[in-house]
């Protein structure tokens, strides 16, 4: 089989569209995957795929690129805290870390809006395409060297677990829903006041990434904001009725115009 031809079969097998991320990045991975796993074709690999558990879900793993850590552009989660929280923080508040990988995001947002309320007064949901990055994000337990950007003040919310590592506080993570969500084919949660979504979209081709745009924009609530990452500017907002408050951070526009 062509690549083509086996995105479609990773598609009726996983429900993941492979051809809607930029084609030569993955292209680029996944030759690389099936060249170390000893496959010579498609054909092969996908074979493979079906009869070997392991090989499927490290595949998963690998294609989902799963990247993040703790208050990752430091300077731009200040911006958060200092300028656009006071704004919109209020009871019952829904925010939504989508994509959210290994959890570090939705960990740093819970600890910034315990400046501002009680986390049990918002809610909090946390969503990945990938079970074992769930999984992982639940137990909330991290390397020591994944604490290093973490801010001096917010070291309370760890505890040692063992010689290595550290676990995320009860209070954090009871006050998380982590649960798997598909960007690119599952329904968006509704009325949400704050959506992050960083560092994912670069991944996607631009028919996938204004899809999602308009997803997002119905997913806010009226005064919902997005925050995205920063290689993820978004070059023309007004299109997808978003308005800029602050670099890599959107307002949804009172009046859809498209």
């Amino acid at each position: 089989m062509n690549y083509d031809e086996f995105l479609l079969k990773i598609f009726n097998l996983t429900g993941i569209d492979l051809s809607l991320y930029k084609e030569k990045q993955m292209k680029r991975r996944i030759d690389s995957f099936i060249a170390n796993n000893n496959c010579q074709s498609y054909d092969i690999f996908y074979d493979r795929l079906t009869k070997d558990t392991k090989v499927y879900k490290e595949f998963l793993k690998y294609i989902t690129i799963n990247v993040t850590e703790f208050f990752r552009n430091f300077d731009q989660w200040m911006i958060l805290k200092n300028e656009i929280l006071p704004k919109i923080i209020k009871k019952n508040m829904r925010i939504w870390s989508a994509a959210c990988s290994t959890g570090e995001e939705a960990y740093s947002l819970a600890m910034i809006i315990s400046n501002f309320i009680d986390l049990n007064q918002v809610n909090i949901i946390a969503t990945d395409i990938d079970d074992v990055v769930l999984e992982k994000a639940k137990k909330g337990i991290y390397s020591n060297k994944s604490l290093e950007k973490v801010p001096k003040e917010y070291l309370k919310y760890f505890s040692c677990y063992n010689e290595n590592n550290y676990i995320i506080s009860e209070e954090l993570r009871k006050n998380i829903v982590f649960k798997k969500h598909n960007l690119l084919l599952d329904k968006f949660p509704e009325n949400i006041d704050l959506i992050v979504c960083r560092n994912v979209l670069i991944y996607f081709n631009d028919k996938a990434k204004e899809e999602i745009y308009k997803k997002f924009y119905s997913s806010l609530s009226t005064e919902g904001i997005l925050f995205v990452g920063s290689t993820e500017q978004i070059i023309f907002p007004f299109k997808y009725n978003f308005t800029p408050v602050k670099t890599f951070f959107y307002k949804k526009m009172s009046k859809y115009l498209v």
